[in-house]
């Protein structure tokens, strides 16, 4: 006998109380709402999801599975935070990320750091197709200028974040650029050039925000003083020089030549180890332990992958720029993961996404409600499911028949898919990548969302454009 379908305020209750839960996290903790307030928030939703499963008659089992299931599929991502934090560790103590800083102030003045971060950012996820590794590598160092150079660091995140996704988002080389296509029923490049509608314009007017907010800023010669007593800070601690580049250009040409990210970001973090020993013998024998050089060589490589290091300059600021958290670092990052997957899960297993797509989909009418369907979709998918897969591929599925029953291209599933659904992912706190991004950035998700300037424009976009009927043409 088949379980009846749930009603929509069942499917309903658990978000309202994860949404209650949340805010008042955010009212009472603020920015430390990451730090366990928001993950007890995410198991006590999906314990209420699970009551009103058992009380329609699903057993634990079925739950238990689908959350074993979920998490197993998120191991990927896991990975690759973990490397990410061991790299930032070994890349540290080698002195990359000061030479980066160093370099960068030189170069980036103030007034055109952020569209050039932007734009740097951009080009390097559009060659490696990774929005992750962009962040991780080019993303970590831009942090640490930015702050030289006295920015927000809300500003400096939503320039980096912007890129990276813009970057992402038309590369062909990136995995959600090629799920779209494939879930609405087109080809990849079809596909991209599509979303130059909706992605350029997008593109374009974050760039002109960045520009007119960097122009804002105030660099007087008390700034300028300040960043030449940063960069000779580190002049006293580590050995500057470009040669030290090497190792992060490595890591992208591997990302870009499809080296599976886990293993590339590997082989960074053991070419920073190497760098290290080479370049930096005074931060070994400062961090290490043991008689010799082999030994501190040993101990600290070890110590900077896994645990905080933070080079000690006589300045709280410096020391600030000068620390990466290791793998350790990332532990309260992969915990949220964990929980908000658990939620995902468990409103699956419970039947009450379906039932909430369904209630959805009854208020269809025109081809623009059928777009803003899409998005809306999407982006609910992002919040509930946490994950920006399920926010690609369940929309994609939903609503493929309704597109082709319409005439519509499937391009412009494809594109919505894309325009909501992988750049919004980054937006949501409790999102695998609102969680990872904030995590390798430093930055709260929530400091540097309003300032993600592309990643909220997307879907904008692509509604503006369905309005006015451009690349609605039928089949």
């Amino acid at each position: 006998m088949t379980m009846p379908r749930p009603s929509l305020l069942q499917s309903l209750f658990p978000i309202l109380v994860l949404v209650i839960m949340l805010a008042l996290d955010v009212m009472y903790f603020g920015e430390d709402s990451s730090y366990g307030s928001n993950q007890m928030a995410l198991l006590t939703a999906g314990a209420v999801a699970v009551a009103i499963g058992a009380a329609r008659g699903l057993k634990w089992k079925a739950f238990e599975e689908k959350i074993r299931d979920t998490i197993g599929d998120a191991m990927g991502a896991i990975l690759i935070l973990l490397m990410i934090g061991a790299l930032s560790g070994t890349w540290l103590i080698s002195g990359i990320i000061p030479t980066l800083i160093h370099m960068g102030i030189d170069v980036l003045s103030r007034e055109i750091f952020l569209p050039a971060a932007c734009i740097l950012c951009a080009a390097v996820s559009l060659g490696t197709g990774s929005s992750w590794g962009t962040v991780g590598t080019v993303g970590v160092a831009l942090i640490g200028i930015g702050s030289a150079l006295g920015l927000p660091e809300g500003w400096v995140a939503g320039a980096i974040i912007s890129g990276a996704y813009f970057g992402d988002k038309l590369s062909p080389l990136s995995d959600t650029t090629n799920l779209a296509p494939a879930v609405a029923g087109t080809d990849l490049f079809t596909h991209i050039r599509f979303m130059l509608w909706t992605t350029i314009p997008s593109f374009i007017i974050a760039l002109i925000v960045f520009t007119v907010a960097g122009l804002g800023g105030d660099a007087g010669e008390s700034s300028l003083a300040g960043q030449q007593a940063i960069q000779s800070l580190m002049e006293q601690h580590f050995n500057i020089h470009p040669a030290l580049f090497i190792v992060p250009v490595g890591v992208i040409v591997l990302i870009a030549k499809k080296v599976a990210p886990v293993p590339a970001l590997f082989l960074g973090m053991l070419g920073g180890g190497v760098a290290a020993v080479i370049a930096q013998p005074d931060i070994i024998r400062s961090l290490g332990l043991g008689q010799n050089y082999a030994a501190q060589s040993f101990t600290a490589l070890m110590s900077s992958s896994a645990l905080k290091t933070t080079i000690e300059t006589g300045d709280e600021a410096v020391n600030q720029l000068l620390s990466a958290g290791g793998m350790a670092g990332m532990l309260n990052t992969v915990w949220l993961i964990i929980c908000a997957l658990s939620f995902g899960a468990v409103m699956q297993a419970a039947g009450f996404l379906e039932r909430i797509t369904i209630a959805i989909l009854s208020g269809v009418k025109s081809t623009f409600s059928l777009v803003a369907s899409t998005a809306g979709s999407s982006l609910m998918f992002n919040v509930i499911a946490a994950d920006q897969y399920i926010a690609i591929v369940v929309p994609g599925n939903m609503y493929r028949t309704a597109y082709e029953e319409k005439g519509l291209p499937p391009e412009l599933l494809s594109r919505t898919l894309e325009d909501a659904g992988t750049v919004t992912s980054v937006l949501i706190p409790w999102n695998t990548c609102g969680v990872a991004q904030a995590g390798v950035l430093g930055v709260a998700t929530s400091v540097y969302a309003p300032f993600a300037v592309f990643n909220y424009l997307s879907p904008i976009m692509s509604l503006i454009v369905a309005a006015f009927g451009i690349g609605m043409k039928k089949r």
